[in-house]
C-alpha cells in the first residue's frame, strides 16, 4: 500500500527575510519535517521566496547599473537562483535532521518549471510588487522596456502579474523521487513561470502565488493533505477586527462563501484558501491544514490551525 503523501507550503515566515535567519529558520522546519517522516509519510516541500527574489532582482539591477558589461537578470533567472540557494538551506538541514535520528534518506530540490497561459487574465492587471524603491527616472526607464511600476511610498516600484499554475514541467521527476521514498523540495517560489512556443519554454515576466502552486502539486502528485504555514495559527473571520474569529474547522462550502463575501485579503489568507478549494475539490478524504510552525513541530490531529476538508465533520477531518 502506498505511504500517506503531504506537501508542505513554507511561507516566509518559516524561512526568515536574510541568510542567517533562513538557515536557522530551515534547522527548525527540518525538524517539523523530520516528524512526518518518522510517522511514514512521503513528503513534497514547497517554499516562498519573496524577500529572496526581491534581494536576488536588486542585486542583479544594481550589478548591471555599476558594470555595463553585466546584464540585467530577468525574473524567471530571479526565481530560479532563489530555488536554488533556498533549496540548498532546506535540503542540508533536512538531511542532517534525518541523519541525527538515524534516518538515512535522500533530500533533492528540483529546479522547477511550471507553465502559465499568456492569456491569463493577471498579464492584463498585474499587481505584485517587487524588488527595491525606484526614483522617477528607473520607473521610466522601467516603463520603456515594457515593465510595469506603481507608484508607492517613497518612490516606484516594478509589478509583476501572478498567473494560476497549470501544469509543472518536472513533475514526472518529482513523482519518481517520491516513489523512490525520497524527500523533494520543489515549486519553490511558486515556481519559475513559463510559457509554452511550440517545443520550447520562454520565462514569463510574473510570480506564481506560491500557495496556488502548492496546490497545484499536491493536486497532481496525488497528496493526502496539503499544510500551509503561515504567519498566524488559524484562519481567521473579521482579521485584525474586534470581532475576529479563528475558525478550527472550515468546510469548503464555507470557504467559498467567506471568499466572496471578501473576509480573505489578496495576497496572504485568500491565496491559501484558493489552493485549499483548488487541492480538495470533490475528494471527501483530501485535507489542507493551513497554520503557523510551531518550535515543538506540527499537530495533525491536535487544535492547532484551521483544519479544511469537504465537510465540517470533527472525525472526517481530524483522522
Amino acid at each position: 500500500m502506498r505511504k500517506k503523501r503531504i506537501v508542505i507550503a513554507l511561507g516566509h515566515n518559516a524561512l526568515g527575510t536574510t541568510l542567517p535567519k533562513q538557515q536557522e529558520a530551515a534547522k527548525r522546519t527540518a525538524s517539523a519535517v523530520a516528524e512526518f517522516i518518522a510517522q511514514d509519510y512521503q513528503v513534497a516541500i514547497t517554499h516562498s521566496n519573496g524577500p529572496q527574489v526581491g534581494m536576488i532582482h536588486t542585486a542583479m539591477a544594481q550589478l548591471a547599473q555599476q558594470f555595463p558589461e553585466y546584464t540585467k537578470a530577468p525574473m524567471s533567472v530571479c526565481s530560479a537562483m532563489s530555488q536554488g540557494y533556498i533549496g540548498y538551506d532546506l535540503q542540508s538541514a533536512i538531511r542532517s535532521e534525518l541523519y541525527g535520528r538515524g534516518i538515512v534518506k535522500a533530500v533533492s530540490t528540483i529546479l522547477t518549471q511550471v507553465v502559465v497561459d499568456p492569456y491569463d487574465e493577471a498579464f492584463y492587471r498585474p499587481t505584485k510588487l517587487i524588488g527595491r524603491i525606484l526614483t522617477e527616472e528607473e520607473a521610466d526607464a522601467e516603463e520603456k522596456n515594457g515593465n510595469h511600476v506603481a507608484r508607492v511610498e517613497g518612490g516606484f516600484r516594478r509589478v509583476v502579474a501572478t498567473p494560476k499554475p497549470e501544469d509543472i514541467v518536472e513533475i514526472d521527476a518529482i513523482k519518481a523521487l517520491l516513489d523512490a521514498d525520497q524527500v523533494v523540495i520543489a515549486c519553490g517560489g511558486g515556481g519559475i513561470p513559463v510559457l509554452m512556443q511550440g517545443n520550447r519554454m520562454k520565462g514569463a515576466s510574473a510570480v506564481i502565488e506560491k500557495d496556488t502552486a502548492a496546490g497545484r502539486l499536491a493536486e497532481l502528485i496525488e497528496a493526502d493533505m496539503l499544510i500551509i504555514l503561515t504567519g498566524v495559527e488559524k484562519v481567521c473571520l473579521n482579521f485584525g477586527t474586534p470581532e475576529e474569529k479563528p475558525l478550527d474547522y472550515l468546510s469548503i462550502a464555507d470557504a467559498k462563501r467567506y471568499m466572496d463575501e471578501g473576509q480573505f485579503e489578496e495576497g496572504t489568507m485568500k491565496p491559501k484558501i484558493a489552493a485549499a478549494i483548488d487541492f480538495i475539490g470533490d475528494s471527501a478524504v483530501r485535507k489542507v491544514l493551513i497554520t503557523k510552525l510551531d518550535p515543538k513541530g506540527i499537530a495533525l490531529n491536535g487544535v492547532s490551525g484551521t483544519m479544511i476538508g469537504r465537510s465540517v465533520s470533527t472525525y472526517a477531518l481530524r483522522n
